[in-house]
């Protein structure tokens, strides 16, 4: 039967899994918020099933659980982040404490991510950054699993890109996509489980639709637009990867192994203050565009994750036996 845990017992179960597998307390506590918050805002693929890989990585010395991110400010519109081989999250903490205050000073500013890990729900970081006030763009290698287009060999990760505004009224619009037709976690927390995936989503080796999690994952992810797709993660390598001098994604080593070197990935960060660029008309505007998306039974992207976070609050998290007893086994 699966277990149901609240918020605050997922948070500790995350905790203390990556706190015995040699991560510290306070990256600890950096990664739980982020999978939990994934978790209950229906993004599985980048929630709990993330622990067991996560802790095993840490264990091994793959990802640094004892990193401290360190800022340097380049110029007055950019800051430097050294995730220091690291956990991502607790570097973007760091983001949070810096960015802002650039932002609204400068208008415009953005901040590079270098010598970092798997980096999760992309639209939770936009979303931080709209509820200060601003637009906001994450861009973020992975490590490689889609072929170029007329390819069969994986040459660029499935790449997210994610994006979020302030609403007049109300929660932020948050727009999150990987530029595979599912973000390949999904895959993964299928593999952990047993279970197929639906077809179109990957190919395997062979370059053969396959429903078997994992073959997908020794395959290749199908991309989204087919040859628009691959073009648009070629444009995120190069925001995410050559800008911050990381790793391109088939030098990076994968995230679900607990083996092998640290995936050096990068991600760029950028925000922009919108009050700055247009005063209140952006706000107008914005109320305008909401109206007119909304007409006909349509709603605003992203927004499923209010119903899932107020049910995830009343009702607690249902974690599925094996996953628990992989979590459990690395305690």
């Amino acid at each position: 039967m699966p277990v149901t845990l609240s918020i605050d017992e997922a948070h500790k179960l995350v905790s203390d899994a990556l706190i015995s597998a040699n991560t510290t307390p306070n990256n600890a506590a950096s990664v739980a918020r982020a999978l939990v918050g994934a978790e209950i805002s229906g993004q599985s693929g980048h929630g709990l099933s993330r622990v067991p890989t996560y802790s095993a990585q840490s264990r091994s010395g793959k990802v640094d659980g004892h990193a401290v991110p360190q800022a340097t400010k380049a110029r007055p519109g950019l800051l430097l982040i050294d995730a220091g081989l690291g956990f991502a999250y607790p570097a973007f903490d760091l983001m949070m404490e810096h960015l802002p205050d650039m932002v609204r000073d400068q208008g415009i500013a953005s901040v590079a991510i270098r010598q970092s890990h798997h980096f999760g729900q992309a639209g939770a970081h936009c979303e931080r950054l709209a509820e200060e006030g601003f637009c906001a763009f994450v861009y973020g290698n992975a490590p490689k699993s889609i072929a170029p287009w007329g390819g069969k060999s994986p040459r660029l990760g499935t790449n997210p890109i994610a994006f979020a505004a302030p609403m007049p009224n109300g929660p932020p619009l948050v727009i999150d996509l990987a530029v595979s037709r599912v973000a390949r976690g999904k895959i993964m927390a299928a593999n952990n489980l047993g279970q197929s995936i639906p077809e179109g989503w990957a190919l395997d080796q062979d370059g053969k639709p396959t429903t078997n999690a994992a073959d997908a994952l020794g395959g290749t992810m199908i991309p989204i637009g087919e040859a628009k797709g691959a073009a648009l993660a070629l444009m995120v390598e190069v925001m995410s990867a050559c800008l911050t001098g990381s790793n391109l994604a088939f030098q990076a080593s994968s995230f679900f192994e607990g083996e092998g070197p640290a995936p050096n990935v990068g991600q760029t960060i950028l925000a922009l203050d919108p009050i700055a660029f247009s005063g209140e008309t952006f706000f107008e505007q914005m109320a305008v565009l909401e109206a007119a998306y909304n007409e006909d039974g349509a709603r605003l992207p992203g927004t499923r994750r209010f119903e899932l976070r107020e049910d995830a609050r009343n009702n607690g998290i249902e974690v599925a036996d094996a996953l628990m007893e992989k979590i459990q086994a690395g305690m």
